[in-house]
Order: structure tokens, then sequence, then C-alpha cells
């Protein structure tokens, strides 16, 4: 009898310097995938550098940017990462407003969630991305 092959864990990096933003996002989407996909862990950080850092490290599989982080915000960061990372994790922005989806678009970014978090609409965007990245489908660049 062959024992059950390990759920795997996908590593989800979320950036702001919003104690609040943090929190809501590891409740929306929660610690596991959608459709027995695996788990989620988590890396946070508040700044730039830390950002970068993890980013640069590899590991990543989603990276979960708050646009309205100050000074730097997602949609910058986002921008950069694309043109500057060869195997660039997928990106999603957190957006204020459904109609900066267009900024997305610009920032080059995978997908979008609009703050605040619709948990469905949340776990569903972050499976989907995590899926995709998972299949080996193309990022934007």
């Amino acid at each position: 009898m062959s024992s059950p092959s390990p759920v795997p864990a996908y590593t989800v990096l979320v950036f702001s310097q919003r104690e609040q933003v943090l929190a809501d996002v590891r409740t929306a989407v929660g610690r596991r995938l959608a459709g027995g996909l695996g788990r989620i862990e988590y890396v946070e950080c508040a700044d730039i550098d830390t950002l970068l850092g993890h980013i640069d490290g590899g590991g990543i599989d989603l990276a979960i940017l708050d646009g309205e982080a100050q000074p730097t915000g997602g949609m910058g960061i986002s921008r950069q990462l694309k043109y500057e990372i060869e195997d660039c994790p997928s990106v999603c922005l957190l957006i204020a407003r459904a109609d900066d989806r267009w900024l997305a678009t610009w920032s080059l970014a995978d997908g979008t969630l609009v703050y605040p978090l619709d948990a469905l609409i949340a776990a569903k965007t972050v499976t989907d991305l995590i899926r995709d990245r998972a299949a080996g489908t193309p990022v934007r660049r």
C-alpha cells in the first residue's frame, strides 16, 4: 500500500505596510487552494528591499502587491519585476477601485483584487494564478 503523495505548498508573498491589509489577504485567501491544489505558505514584507530579496531568492509562486503602498506602490514594483526578473512569479495587484484595472494592465500584473477583498473572488483569483504558473502558462511580459 502506497502512502498518499504529499500536498504541495505554494509560496505567496504579500507586500503592504498596512498590517490590516496583510491580515485581510490571509483571511480572504485562506491556507488552502481550491480544488485540492495544495496549501499556501505566506511570506509578508513591508519594504521594497525585503520584497526584492525574496523575489531574487526564488521560490515565490505569487506576489500580491498593495497598489496603495507608500512610498513605493505595488504598481511600480510590478512593472519593475516584470522587466527585471527572468522567471518572474505571477503578480496580483490589490487596487482600491475596479476602475484602476487599466493601471494594473500598465503594470503588467497578471491579476487584480479590489480592496476591500471579497473572499470568494480572492480565493479563486489566487488559485487561478497559481494553477497557471504551476502549469507553465506564460505570465505577462
